[in-house]
């Protein structure tokens, strides 16, 4: 009797404080419209009831926010872990329950994540419509001696074959040794020499069915242990990642994560316009600025984001063969808009001739024919003449820059915007970064990392209490 009042006291509404971070996941949790979202909030007509969602969820939103990803982990934290068990009411669900209602929920885990965003807009603490977006490269349940390309795959082959060819040739060496000295080589010997052989071939023949499911799928790789994953390469480290490349948005101001989105696309090139217009979406904005680095630089990207009511801010990469070949690059020629013309460093105007549609683009091309008798001609071109190319659509690119040149401090306030969030998350994942496989699973449990990351950096901008104020209201 004594023990059980005990633990109604220790688990009373009173146990905690009124200001500890637990009851925000209890207030937030309880104030959404569960079946709305998606979630089966309707028990079963027989059998035992299930754990309602809001339980699971709570247990979930916990986890991610105290660094514990792992159903295992947190089904033993269920029964030791008293903010848990307060959180819960002393329920604990077992690991395989825990890790099914993250399978079966992912859509509507991820608007739980678009739910928050939507009270931090309410809270007034998304009002800059500013953001910086950018990409990183999160582990996936995948070793790399796991993932193949066709050119890794041809190595692995040839450097088997070049292992099978030494132990054939080692015992070749035994039976000369045998026939010269008549000094036998020990049996154990000669059979792991064959054994090891053995399992080579099996290996061949294994790389050999690979080689035909890459042929048969149409990709460029594939991955054994979660098949969405991919190979990328990141610009920080030569080494590369198997895994997925994760879009954010992040609002200047406060430094929110507005938007998010997981790819297993390993290049930014075409993430520009479909995060920006997430993150204009989420907003409910009118208008939004965006400041990404040179890796999302694509005139297609920035189109769509001009036509979508987003400006963008980034550098252009600097790819032409002939400033690193020490000669004028296209920056050094001006195009004077009015006369359609561009202007040479000798004075000259490069005039348009024709349009021709290059992969998919309308591409103008300008050129003069006072190249021949230029003074300074070896400096520009290596042929008869330079040829200018100028996109439909260039007007767009140019103000970009413009924009770039008038406000030189953006890349810096990029910087410092979007790398924190970025840190943090991996700094909480852990080292394997992702547990969940296939692109749906790893969606879901990013959105738990982003709502734990963007719960407590409002927990710290505006304290508890506000912040159980806000959601009750």
């Amino acid at each position: 009797m004594r023990a059980r009042l005990k633990s109604a006291r220790v688990f009373s509404h009173e146990a905690l404080g009124e200001d500890h971070p637990v009851r925000v996941v209890d207030a937030f949790i309880d104030a959404l419209e569960l079946k709305t979202l998606g979630f089966n909030v309707e028990p079963e007509a027989t059998g035992r009831p299930g754990y309602h969602p809001a339980t699971m969820l709570k247990i979930y939103l916990y986890g991610y926010l105290n660094q514990i990803q792992s159903s295992r982990r947190l089904e033993r934290e269920c029964g030791r872990n008293v903010e848990l068990m307060w959180l819960t009411g002393q329920l604990a669900p077992d690991f395989k329950t825990i890790a099914d209602f993250r399978r079966d929920n992912g859509p509507a885990i991820r608007d739980v994540c678009r739910r928050f965003v939507a009270l931090c807009r309410n809270m007034h603490l998304l009002d800059d419509t500013t953001v910086a977006i950018d990409g990183s490269k999160f582990k996936a349940v995948n070793n790399r001696e796991k993932n193949f390309t066709s050119e890794r795959l041809k190595k692995r082959v040839q450097s088997i074959k070049e292992a099978v060819d030494r132990y054939l040739a080692e015992l070749d060496r035994a039976d000369r040794q045998v026939e010269a000295g008549g000094v036998p080589v020990p049996e154990r010997k000669i059979s792991a020499i064959k054994d090891r052989i053995e399992g080579y071939k099996e290996k061949l023949q294994t790389l050999a069915a690979l080689e035909a499911k890459l042929e048969a799928s149409g990709e460029n790789q594939i991955s054994l242990t979660d098949p969405d994953a991919r190979a990328m390469t990141s610009q920080s480290h030569s080494a590369y990642t198997v895994g997925y490349n994760v879009q954010c948005a992040v609002d200047t101001t406060n430094h929110l994560i507005v938007a998010h989105e997981v790819t297993n696309a390993g290049s930014d090139r075409s993430q520009l316009a479909n995060t920006a217009a997430q993150a204009k979406a989420a907003l409910h904005a009118d208008e939004l600025e965006a400041v990404a680095d040179r890796g999302y630089f694509k005139g297609e990207e920035i189109l769509a984001c001009e036509q979508t009511g987003v400006t963008v801010t980034l550098p252009k990469p600097q790819t032409s063969g002939a400033k690193s070949d020490g000669r004028f690059g296209k920056q050094d020629f001006v195009y004077r808009p009015t006369d359609d013309v561009y202007i040479c460093p000798a004075g000259e105007k490069l005039k348009y001739y024709f349009t021709a549609e290059e992969n998919g683009q309308r591409m103008r091309r300008y050129w003069t024919n006072a190249c021949r008798t230029c003074s300074i001609k070896a400096q520009c071109t290596t042929g008869p003449q330079r040829r200018i190319t100028r996109w439909e659509h260039e007007h767009v690119v140019e103000a970009v820059q413009k924009r770039l040149d008038h406000n030189p401090q953006a890349m810096r306030v990029r910087r410092e915007t979007v790398e924190h969030p970025f840190a943090t998350l991996k700094m909480r994942m852990g080292a394997t970064h992702f547990l969940c496989k296939t692109l749906p699973k790893v969606a879901t449990e990013m959105a738990l990392c982003v709502l734990g990351y963007n719960l407590t950096r409002v927990i710290n901008i505006v304290g508890v209490t506000a912040l159980i104020e806000a959601i009750e209201a």
